[in-house]
């Protein structure tokens, strides 16, 4: 700590980042963050809407700063900072939607909340409507939509598995829903 206070607190980002750089020591590092600790934490609160999370991934960026800031071409810290809380965000985003649901042995168990045999044939009739209806779309709306509320896979994934640009991506999958929707009023 006592590197830090010797820092004087008019060194530019640019000159402790190259100190950073060369020397690899994190107390340059750690002077950076907390002069953009808060920008960090609030892009982190903006995306992840949790204050625990957003505390969290304010430490794992500061975790990924220590490394992708050895060798990394900064211009402007304070902005490539923000994008890299920005795209840290992102991913966990990402991430959270992806994971499989997990499904207990109790789900399965009888209880005394149980759901009424009327409901039960309620989601089966709206399931084979869903299906019908499905079956009726076009081929690239059906491929699209599948792929993307089923495989849970983002619209430049879509196009390269399609070969479609993202922009038919988005129309095929926007018009598919729309179709979906018009056929299952229709069915319902």
């Amino acid at each position: 700590m006592a590197l830090i206070k010797s820092i004087n607190q008019t060194q530019s980002d640019g000159a402790l980042v190259a100190l950073y750089q060369r020397t690899h020591q994190q107390d340059f590092l750690a002077q950076l963050f907390l002069r953009y600790g808060d920008l960090v934490y609030g892009c982190c609160l903006k995306y992840l809407s949790d204050h625990e999370k957003a505390k969290d991934a304010t430490m794992n960026i500061y975790y990924e700063l220590v490394e992708k800031l050895k060798n990394h071409e900064v211009v402007n810290f304070k902005s490539w900072l923000y994008v890299l809380s920005k795209n840290n965000c992102l991913m966990e985003l990402r991430k959270q939607k992806r994971q499989p649901v997990t499904v207990s042995a109790s789900d399965f168990m009888q209880s005394e909340q149980m759901e009424h045999p009327d409901n039960v044939f309620d989601k089966e009739e709206q399931l084979q409507s869903l299906s019908i209806c499905l079956d009726k779309l076009n081929e690239g709306q059906k491929e699209s939509v599948r792929l993307f509320y089923i495989e849970n896979k983002c619209y430049q994934e879509i196009a390269a598995l399609t070969g479609n640009d993202w922009s038919k991506v988005r129309s095929l999958i926007q018009n598919g829903k729309r179709n979906l929707k018009i056929c299952m009023e229709k069915y319902g």
